[in-house]
């Protein structure tokens, strides 16, 4: 199996970026809306061209040195994206021409070394093509006249300048091999764990939070299963990584491990409990839609402990964190090697829940049986009316409804289906992910 070259697109907020992913993918996946900077974290889809399939990375809008605290992250994304993409498209607004924020980017991507494209947006009819002749200033190369909106332009031209350049897929872990990625806090034990498991000393550990920068890949198997264990730097709070560029690459890689792993190992320390960091890392892995066990360390020297501690400790846990009612909890030492050995059976397991595929009929009688049991209330005299539903991918399991009105389709229903799926198929350790899909009710009917 090959692992896709990626794209980032990048721009300041508005421009157009995801309505240009829109029409690149063929759907509406990338939320678009008037207000800047509806896109805060970045989001990956798959697309393909000449025959050639890729990763688009969609990011939020750009500005460069705002101090708002949305638009910084926003940014912080942008880069994130553009240290893991193999290529770039930098969208411009051809209306508004050449703004301050425009040339911030400008200067920032061309320190990346990267190939870059600039696609001059909103050249909507032939007469505006005149717009993009400023845009040479930037100096990144011709720019690229499009119309993301209405799907003209050079939009085709642009695609193959991508595909051109985009290396060959690099060789992915075979299937039979199962990748877990140890996350967590600095100094909550993820290497003395890797060093427990291996029984030598395969990776630094020192009472120094922030040793580990690199991610270390260690082979290993486990009663005839192989696993890679990815050892990855501490992911410390935002405001103790600005300014310091080796932290903000270790984050980077870190989150990039994320990706490629198929589960991740979120390692709590016992006496601190699940910190706020904690839960910011979790949530990475759920949007990463990977597999999530969380490894409760230091377990011998949690303070007053006894037979019930572990019950109590998982039921506080799951009230604090609800959104992580699915992840199983083990306690462990790794300075003991107690239990450490739960951790691959878990996590086989959970490789499974992740791979799980659904035959679409048993699927649709357990949405219709969850909607006829509580149907959501109506809206404005409207209420969502489900027709079918079917499995799209596995890891993580994903599904469309199909539904009258996708607006309907509100969170709180959302969370109630996806309660109602685990409860009768399990998805022990893995994230699901729903989507509405509007489909028309044929006359008649």
């Amino acid at each position: 199996m090959k692992k896709k070259p990626t794209i980032a697109i990048v721009g300041r907020p508005n421009v157009g970026k995801s309505t240009f992913i829109n029409r690149l993918i063929g759907s509406r996946e990338a939320i678009v809306d008037d207000m800047p900077g509806v896109t805060r974290d970045r989001l990956y889809f798959d697309a393909e061209w000449c025959s050639k399939t890729f990763t688009v990375i969609d990011t939020g809008g750009i500005i460069p040195g705002d101090e708002d605290e949305i638009m910084l992250s926003i940014f912080e994304q942008a880069q994130i994206a553009c240290e893991e993409a193999d290529c770039i498209v930098f969208i411009v607004d051809a209306k508004e021409g050449i703004t301050p924020v425009d040339e911030d980017i400008a200067n920032q991507l061309r320190r990346t070394k990267k190939p870059v494209f600039l696609a001059v947006n909103k050249i909507d009819t032939p007469d505006q093509r005149n717009l993009i002749y400023e845009f040479h200033s930037l100096a990144l190369g011709d720019p690229n006249p499009i119309s993301a909106m209405h799907g003209t332009g050079d939009i085709g031209d642009l695609l193959d300048k991508l595909v051109a350049v985009l290396p060959e897929g690099e060789d992915e872990e075979p299937e039979d091999v199962i990748r877990l990625a140890l996350i967590g806090k600095p100094n909550a034990g993820k290497s003395s764990l890797i060093n427990a498991v291996l029984d030598k000393q395969r990776v630094i550990v020192s009472e120094v939070a922030g040793t580990t920068r690199d991610a270390i890949d260690t082979e290993f198997e486990y009663e005839g299963q192989k696993y890679v264990l990815v050892d990855t730097a501490g992911l410390r709070k935002k405001s103790k990584v600005e300014g310091t560029s080796i932290e903000r690459y270790a984050v980077v890689r870190a989150i990039k491990t994320i990706r490629k792993s198929d589960i991740a190992l979120l390692i709590v320390d016992a006496n601190e409990g699940i910190t706020d960091q904690d839960k910011k890392i979790a949530d990475l892995v759920i949007k990463a839609g990977r597999g999530l066990i969380i490894v409760v360390n230091k377990w011998d020297i949690f303070e007053d402990k006894d037979e019930k501690s572990a019950d109590k400790y998982k039921k506080d846990l799951q009230e604090l964190v609800p959104f992580l009612k699915f992840a199983p909890i083990l306690f462990v030492s790794a300075k003991t090697g107690q239990r450490i050995h739960k951790i691959f059976p878990t996590a086989k397991e959970v490789y499974s829940e992740c791979k799980k595929q659904l035959s679409t009929s048993i699927l649709n009688r357990v949405i219709l049986e969850a909607y006829a049991l509580n149907p959501p209330t109506t809206e404005k005299g409207k209420r969502l009316k489900p027709y079918y539903s079917t499995q799209i991918i596995s890891s993580p399991p994903s599904f469309v409804i199909f539904v009258n009105d996708s607006s309907l389709f509100k969170e709180s229903y959302k969370r109630y289906l996806e309660k109602k799926m685990r409860e009768a198929f399990g998805f022990f350790g893995t994230p699901i992910r729903l989507f509405a899909r509007e489909r028309k009710e044929k006359k008649g009917k």
